[in-house]
């Protein structure tokens, strides 16, 4: 079975944030703390090596775990960051989470790590409807089919999934954890909400 301590988890900060005006979801605070801040304090008793992909502000991440940045231009999305990911972690099996959801659960390396079998190359969660495809964990043997699928242009995360070996987590007890961020008006909301 795969340990969490044989994974390395990337925080995925590296989008245009179009639907947040524009500005860096990850330093979009949620109760005085920026959103990255709540994502990191739920993952790091969880995991030995965390990481952050950001394209923008990377002085200002650098403050919580190390930074890269993706290798494709113009903003691939999340496979940007996952192919930045893949080569800049030092272990077999890469995790990704995105900046925005800062309810991710405090079991979530374990469930990811018990879900590879052997011939799995990519693990994805799903809320019990559907696949949550930036929640995931990848083998780095992904990486040369990542990269050919990037320069040839494609960019949606599921066609990859269906291209490889890969196997679902559940999170159908848990959908809540998914919830993300996206508008001024979800975060106003989400702040409200909380005590």
């Amino acid at each position: 079975m795969l340990l969490p301590s044989q994974t390395s988890w990337v925080i995925l900060a590296g989008g245009q944030a179009s639907r947040m005006g524009g500005n860096d979801k990850g330093l979009i605070k949620l109760n005085d703390k920026p959103l990255v801040q709540h994502v990191l304090e739920r993952l790091q008793p969880q995991a030995e090596r965390i990481l952050i992909n950001a394209n923008r502000h990377q002085d200002w991440y650098q403050q919580f775990a190390p930074v890269f940045s993706d290798h494709f231009a113009g903003y691939p999305g999340p496979l940007g960051g996952i192919h930045a990911g893949l080569t800049a972690a030092t272990t077999d099996w890469v995790g990704f989470v995105p900046c925005d959801s800062p309810m991710i659960e405090t079991d979530l390396v374990q469930r990811f790590c018990a879900a590879v079998t052997p011939d799995t190359d990519i693990v994805v969660a799903t809320d019990g409807n559907h696949q949550q495809p930036v929640f995931t964990l990848f083998h780095k043997r992904v990486l040369p089919r990542l990269a050919a699928f990037l320069e040839r242009g494609d960019r949606k995360i599921i066609l990859l999934y269906n291209e490889c070996h890969t196997v679902e987590v559940d999170f159908s007890d848990s959908p809540d954890c998914f919830f993300n961020l996206n508008t001024p008006q979800e975060l106003a909301q989400f702040g409200a909400l909380q005590p």
